[in-house]
């Protein structure tokens, strides 16, 4: 466990948003299907970037990574067996698992972290009546062996859009045609069009139609070249960092992404943030607060950003549909609470919500919980805060982006503990 000491400062100035983890992960996948060889350009060396590497070659693809350029060749020989450790990376884990399900290819997945303990229960439901066994104690490690068979495959749509894009990936690779049918209303809907939009860019079709989707059977994966756009859920914390008295730039974002997490711009600037494009550039600055209440049920991973930044707004702000943030790499409900309250922010923590009354906030020592977006999100709020704050676990921030530190740094801020270069 790594410490930092961040001291109050204004950050200004322009940053190149990462690259979008959610649409590299599955443009890595979409390319390990492909015949030939595909290009992907501005992949970020992350450790769930990392994990999904791994998983390409244990399926039997050749991968090289070169600066931020990663070449996917496939298939080579189909392996007998595969051998995965997805890390702590959940899109990994919950992509693979159909994947190697339709590739027939059997398997021991095991991972580390909270992400043994990370639910897969939708997929032990719906994936063993169409021929692929399953063999755990609850979680990881999980061992695969079987085939997947085409036909109708139902999931509740208020689950992680990680297992449907999990399906929505493999079921094309089947010999028929299959439905993917939603039991309840789909939250996260921006990460499964993302899922859409990659496969679309890559060849692969699946039709909307009313509760779900329908895939037709024996399509193939194209190999191309294809360049990852800024993320969106990095963006965030940049924006907080505007709300909070930055003046700030921000460089590689699509205006018409289909990122969910686009929703960021709107949400901030509804807040007061003032933003606006030119030359794409997103820049933006602080302006008039408002009040504000957040439905997070289609932007989880927004959540860290939003509830730091309310720890300042004047008023309350109630962040509501939040539930599914207990299950990711830490609690995120309680770990925002927890640091909010260790900063001096009177906190309400509901099952699924947060009410943050703001003001002032101390300095003092908040608990990271080995959670890169609970980290970002108290290092930024940090520098706003009266007094220094330690943060536990800044090694974190590894997982989605490891330049986050001197990124921070360069951009005004005051930290001590790490070597940041």
């Amino acid at each position: 466990m790594r410490e930092v000491t961040v001291f109050p400062s204004r950050l200004c100035g322009e940053v190149e948003v990462p690259p979008s983890k959610s649409a590299a992960h599955r443009a890595m996948f979409c390319a390990a299907l492909a015949e030939g060889r595909s290009v992907l350009r501005k992949i970020a060396p992350s450790d769930d970037m990392l994990a999904t590497l791994g998983a390409v070659r244990a399926i039997g693809r050749s991968a090289a990574l070169s600066g931020d350029t990663l070449e996917i060749s496939g298939p080579c020989a189909a392996p007998s067996a595969a051998a995965v450790d997805c890390r702590e990376s959940g899109s990994t884990l919950r992509f693979l698992i159909p994947v190697l399900g339709a590739l027939g290819i059997p398997a021991e997945l095991t991972g580390r972290g909270r992400l043994p303990q990370r639910p897969i229960g939708c997929y032990l439901d719906c994936l063993p009546p169409h021929g692929l066994r399953m063999e755990t104690a609850g979680g990881l490690p999980l061992r695969l062996s079987g085939k997947l068979t085409p036909g109708e495959y139902a999931l509740p749509g208020n689950i992680s859009s990680q297992f449907l894009t999990g399906l929505l990936l493999a079921l094309p690779l089947l010999g028929g045609d299959s439905v993917l049918r939603l039991t309840t209303p789909l939250e996260s809907a921006g990460y499964v069009d993302m899922t859409l939009d990659v496969m679309r860019a890559f060849g692969v079709q699946a039709e909307a139609v009313p509760g779900g989707w329908k895939i037709p059977g024996g399509q193939r994966y194209r190999a191309r070249e294809y360049a990852v756009e800024g993320d969106w859920s990095q963006a965030a914390f940049f924006l907080e960092a505007a709300a909070l008295g930055g003046e700030i730039t921000l460089r590689g974002l699509r205006p018409d992404s289909t990122q969910g997490d686009r929703a960021a711009l709107g949400l901030f600037s509804r807040w007061g943030v003032r933003a606006g494009w030119e030359g794409g550039r997103l820049s933006a600055a602080p302006g008039t607060w408002r009040e504000l209440s957040v439905d997070a049920s289609q932007i989880p991973d927004l959540v860290p950003a939003l509830a730091a930044t309310a720890a300042r707004a004047p008023g309350r702000t109630r962040i509501y549909n939040a539930g599914r943030l207990r299950l990711k790499e830490s609690d995120r409900l309680r770990a925002m609470a927890q640091g909010l309250a260790a900063l001096g922010v009177p906190v309400e923590e509901g099952p699924d919500s947060l009410e943050i009354t703001g003001g002032p906030v101390r300095g003092g020592k908040v608990e990271g919980f080995h959670d890169h977006r609970i980290v970002m999100a108290f290092a930024v709020l940090a520098c706003a805060a009266e007094g220094p704050v330690q943060i536990t676990d800044a090694e974190s921030v590894s997982k989605s982006y490891p330049a986050f530190w001197a990124d921070l740094k360069r951009m005004g801020g005051n930290i001590d503990g790490l070597d940041l270069g």
